[in-house]
């Protein structure tokens, strides 16, 4: 009995938090958060561009199959790229190179990888593999749901839903937040950090080979010819963060590599004394400094008269990580507070009207039984609330109708328990025996149906997506609070009325 009340008394508790203010004192404070649709907030959907991954795929190989030549001391010339076909193809440097040229490569193509060679007319082409393709694309955006994350969470968000749909778009759903421009902006940003070598005697207007024009930020877009060939990834920085330069006193962005990283910096950076070496952020330069002597600690900074919030944005999706490829936002909606307000009110009175309908159906149908079917039901409500309190979960509009739902729920099994007593009591029993082979004979079949409920939900919370999930947990964790407080809280106030009152007749 004490154990039954205790675990009612600590759910109160638990949801006290939901209707008080949190105190200056350092406690465990938690609280329910509402959704989209209660709160208010911004919806986005994003596209992977597909059509990047096929790009830098395509120079990836072209930087492959060059080392590789070079390796086999085997030349190369011609080189293009097609991205509508998927084709990167090149010409050897002898006629005679052509079969040598292929039997070098077939590392990069054979066992079943992503790319296809053949020699024609001479010519060796490089095709990628469709099949090939559509699953990096997958693993694209499983990536990028993470960074996304990650880039959303340094922001201080709280309870962003992010989600994919189909094959190439995720959902983004951003509660509280009406405006969400610095969001968009910052996961529109590649964040791709590449450093990469200036091509010798930079200058003019037309890239020599191997190098790419690019406009140079902190020069009013000034052309640079950067080079093609990636010295060091940005993938190789363990950490970032604005920070003061100590020189001219503006802001700037620290960064640091790991191991490799810092082993292909060092290499470079003492190789190329006198270069220039560009910092590039998605195809722009940041920073192209000349290197006076080699930097051998692992570490940096980009200064680029930033300010303090593009300093930290930087920093954060430096930390986060680059996205695979660039996101666009193909949709946007806005929630405004008063329309969620409408829904918190809309969906606390069919609660509140569904719940009072409740009580008067059980308090005239069974009378006393039903009164503490009724206590038994509310204490349903506050152990469902102090549950979804303790995680902290989201409540949305959908879950607010699997509460109700549950209570509904719940209902059928105290009438089913109150039904059985009755045609137990017809049957000639006591009012001891007919209470307790009411309880037993109703317990194994509101297991049953509640168990096979509670699989289903399950596997809706764990394949749904949005709103179907926001369903489902209120549903699982109702089901748990229903058996417990049918089958235990009911039964022990029925019990404890019976062992003071030692009727000869059941209320029912």
């Amino acid at each position: 009995m004490l154990g039954v009340l205790g675990v009612c008394f600590l759910g109160l508790l638990l949801c006290l938090p939901n209707f008080m203010r949190a105190p200056s004192a350092k406690l465990p404070w938690h609280q329910i958060h509402l959704g989209l649709d209660l709160r208010g907030g911004s919806y986005l959907l994003l596209r992977l561009d597909q059509q990047s991954l096929v790009d830098d795929r395509l120079q990836g190989l072209e930087d492959q199959v060059k080392q590789v030549l070079i390796e086999k001391n085997l030349g190369y010339r011609d080189f293009r790229k097609d991205s509508a076909s998927r084709v990167l193809s090149f010409l050897p440097r002898d006629a005679g190179e052509g079969q040598a040229s292929l039997a070098a490569l077939s590392p990069l193509t054979g066992n079943g990888g992503d790319v296809e060679a053949a020699l024609d007319q001479g010519r060796i082409t490089l095709t990628l593999n469709e099949a090939a393709l559509k699953q990096r694309a997958r693993e694209a955006v499983s990536q990028s749901i993470e960074i996304v994350r990650r880039r959303i969470d340094g922001t201080g968000a709280v309870d962003p839903e992010i989600t994919r749909q189909g094959d190439d778009r995720i959902v983004v759903e951003l509660p509280g937040i009406s405006d969400p421009e610095h969001i968009k902006r910052l996961l529109g940003t590649t964040a791709k950090m590449t450093f990469r070598l200036l091509a010798n005697g930079a200058g003019g207007s037309v890239a020599p080979p191997g190098a790419t024009m690019m406009p140079d930020i902190s020069e009013n877009n000034v052309l640079l010819p950067v080079m093609d060939h990636v010295e060091v990834d940005g993938a190789a920085l363990t950490n970032a963060g604005a920070t003061i330069d100590q020189k001219t006193g503006e802001w700037a962005v620290s960064f640091s590599f790991n191991r490799a990283g810092a082993r292909a910096f060092a290499q470079t950076t003492t190789q190329n004394v006198g270069r220039r070496f560009a910092i590039v952020l998605d195809n722009k330069v940041i920073e192209a400094p000349v290197i006076n002597e080699p930097i051998t600690q692992g570490n940096g900074q980009i200064t680029g008269r930033f300010s303090a919030q593009a300093a930290t944005d930087l920093a954060l999706m430096l930390r986060a990580g680059a996205l695979p490829a660039p996101l666009a936002v193909i949709e946007q909606r806005s929630i405004g507070p008063s329309l969620g307000a409408d829904s918190i009110r809309a969906g606390a009175i069919s609660l509140g009207v569904g719940f009072i309908l409740v009580i008067l159906f059980m308090a005239l149908f069974y009378g006393r039984f039903g009164l503490y079917a009724n206590v038994a039901l509310l204490a349903n409500l506050v152990l469902m609330t102090a549950i979804l309190s303790l995680f902290e979960a989201t409540l949305t509009l959908p879950g607010m109708a699997g509460m109700l739902l549950t209570l509904g729920m719940a209902v059928d099994a105290n009438i089913l328990i109150n039904e059985r007593i009755r045609e137990e009591v017809g049957r000639g029993r006591t009012a001891l025996a007919a209470m307790q082979a009411g309880f037993e004979r109703a317990s194994s079949t509101i297991i049953d149906s509640n168990a096979t409920a509670f699989l289903a939900h399950v596997m809706l919370f764990v394949f749904g997506t949005g709103p179907v999930r926001g369903f489902a947990l209120t549903i699982t964790i109702g089901i748990v609070t229903t058996l417990f407080t049918t089958l235990l809280l009911s039964r022990l106030l029925m019990v404890r009325w019976y062992a003071l009152t030692r009727p000869t007749e059941l209320p029912v």
